[in-house]
């Protein structure tokens, strides 16, 4: 191997970058930025996340009525919301978003609230519903919509870099910057909150600012980067 750590002979770079079944189930990481799928029937994925694919699988965009016309509303208020398609067949499926990091979490009858954006794959097993934060509809152009997930099985989310997890307490709720927040737990319900007085912090405008605040028992998981969903002061 060259003495250059990215300088290799074109068979060094095929043995060091080929696929290589690491026998973690379903889920499996490739690569802390890919996910690999094994097939094996049918998962939810996010439109337009797939990179490649080996086997015999369809793809197949969410019906638009897939979950009920409550979610069809939703939808037309949020820009269609969480576009996904179901992946179905045999095989192995790639998935990437833009070169965000993975991470895989198991629900065990557990409820968990993902930002739209931030959602990769999960198994079909596990519900989901779309979710909108109180009044912000009348607030916002496309912004804060969520999937509700809720059950057991394993579901895939992305972050910018690394995330970190905040604990909400009775005593102690936590604020964060829509663009930077990536989940939380089911038992929460965030309020959007207003404050002008903080527009040098918060949004990227010269009015008022939202800020996600959530109050009650749980955790929120926020990233180092502000990736912009139409919220803005």
């Amino acid at each position: 191997m060259s003495t250059t750590d990215n300088r290799y002979s074109l068979r060094e770079f095929v043995e060091k970058t080929a696929e290589r079944d690491h026998g973690q189930g379903f889920f499996e990481m490739e690569s802390p930025r890919i996910l690999e799928v094994n097939l094996n029937g049918e998962v939810w994925t996010k439109m337009g996340s797939m990179i490649s694919y080996v086997g015999n699988i369809k793809f197949i965009r969410e019906g638009i009525l897939e979950k009920g016309i409550g979610n069809f509303l939703k939808k037309a208020v949020t820009g269609e919301g969480a576009k996904l398609t179901k992946a179905t067949g045999n095989g192995k499926v790639y998935l990437a978003d833009y070169g965000k990091k993975i991470q895989i979490l198991k629900l065990e009858n557990e409820e968990l609230v993902v930002n739209g954006n931030d959602i990769l794959a999960f198994e079909m097993c596990v519900e989901w519903e779309i979710k909108m934060m109180k009044k912000v509809s009348s607030m916002m152009a496309g912004g804060l919509f969520q999937v509700k997930l809720r059950g057991t099985g394993m579901v895939a989310i992305t972050t910018h870099y690394e995330p970190m997890t905040l604990v909400v307490t009775p005593d102690q709720p936590i604020y964060t910057d829509p663009n930077a927040t990536v989940a939380w737990s089911g038992s929460l319900e965030p309020n959007l909150k207003i404050d002008a007085s903080l527009k040098s912090l918060f949004g990227r405008g010269s009015g008022e600012s939202f800020q996600m605040e959530f109050i009650g028992q749980g955790f929120v998981v926020i990233q180092p980067y502000e990736e912009f969903y139409g919220v803005e002061g």
